[in-house]
């Protein structure tokens, strides 16, 4: 299976530590070099910079068509590391998308991509048996806590999904 990750999901399980789901769910992650540039050149993040430079499963992949991600971010006002990941989605014909951002999302459900975002992969995750209904609270609450955008109806649909009250 070949996954392609934007920043945010990355940045969202680190912070809620449980950055090794995606390993755990799909062995091994691509990241474009934009984004691995966003998760790794930011100054306000050094000790996650730091984590993120040793991490095994992430693999580190150029953009071929950079044309292609200059036509996109144009006419999709997305950033970088977003259209660098929905153009590599295409040319390594990848199996899934992880992308939190709305924007972004719809743009990769324009282009017809399989994406999932940070809820599902805890959601499916929990599933797996890899995270149980207490750690993925806790995970919720640690990104909300590190103003990681999660809006109160996808933070319900996961405690549901988990068969947890909502509390958001």
């Amino acid at each position: 299976m070949i996954v392609i990750s934007d920043t945010a999901p990355i940045i969202s399980l680190l912070k809620a530590g449980h950055l090794e789901l995606l390993e755990k769910l799909y062995g091994n992650v691509l990241v474009p070099n934009a984004v691995y540039y966003e998760l790794t050149e930011n100054p306000a993040y050094p000790d996650e910079a730091e984590i993120i430079k040793k991490v095994k499963f992430l693999s580190v992949t150029e953009v071929e068509n950079i044309k292609s991600v200059n036509v996109l971010r144009s006419v999709t006002g997305l950033d970088e590391g977003e259209s660098e990941a929905l153009i590599m989605y295409d040319e390594q014909n990848a199996d899934l998308l992880l992308m939190d951002e709305r924007k972004g999302r719809r743009v990769a459900k324009q282009l017809k991509a399989e994406y999932i975002g940070t809820a599902g992969v805890l959601m499916l995750a929990y599933d797996k048996g890899y995270i149980g209904q207490v750690d993925v609270k806790i995970c919720l609450d640690t990104m909300i806590s590190n103003n990681i955008r999660l809006g109160k109806k996808i933070c319900n649909t996961v405690m549901a999904h988990v068969g947890l009250e909502e509390v958001y």
